[in-house]
């Protein structure tokens, strides 16, 4: 398993946990992003950079998750194309989405959007701050516990 990092917005709280979590789990964690950024030194941080322009970082995520890898993203449309490859997406807030929950989700997303073209403020999201940081940080944790889980049962 690996873990994928949608980089160019990703708040540096975020991650800061991945690379703890990357170093302390020995987990390989790459970040793709459209210019090179910071990135813990340790032979389990790589980072990828792709030309500028649109999807471009999302695009090369697609190309390279294999099933079972998380990759980490706000990008719904981004979440729903890694979890048809059978990798699963979590939000920079910690929320997992899934097979079962991706449709609603982008649902969502089309109609805030559609209610933001006709004019409609919609607002955004609440500012990153120390809750969301823990919630990310114990929505990693989880999903890693359950990855680890599943390796430890024998059929």
């Amino acid at each position: 398993m690996q873990i994928w990092v949608d980089a160019d917005a990703c708040p540096k709280a975020v991650k800061e946990i991945l690379f703890r979590t990357a170093i302390r789990r020995r987990l390989l964690t790459t970040l793709v992003a459209n210019k090179a950024m910071f990135a813990a030194r340790s032979p389990f941080i790589h980072s990828v950079v792709v030309p500028h322009g649109i999807d471009l970082a999302d695009d090369e995520i697609v190309r390279r998750v294999q099933p079972g890898d998380l990759v980490i993203t706000a990008d719904v449309p981004l979440a729903a194309l890694v979890i048809e490859k059978g990798a699963f997406a979590m939000s920079p807030r910690g929320e997992l989405s899934t097979a079962e929950n991706i449709g609603e989700r982008l649902a969502i997303r089309d109609f805030t959007t559609d209610l933001r073209e006709q004019g409609t403020e919609t607002g955004g999201p609440a500012p990153f701050g120390e809750r969301q940081k823990k919630a990310f940080a114990d929505g990693v944790d989880a999903f890693l516990a359950r990855v680890e889980r599943r390796k430890v049962r024998t059929p």
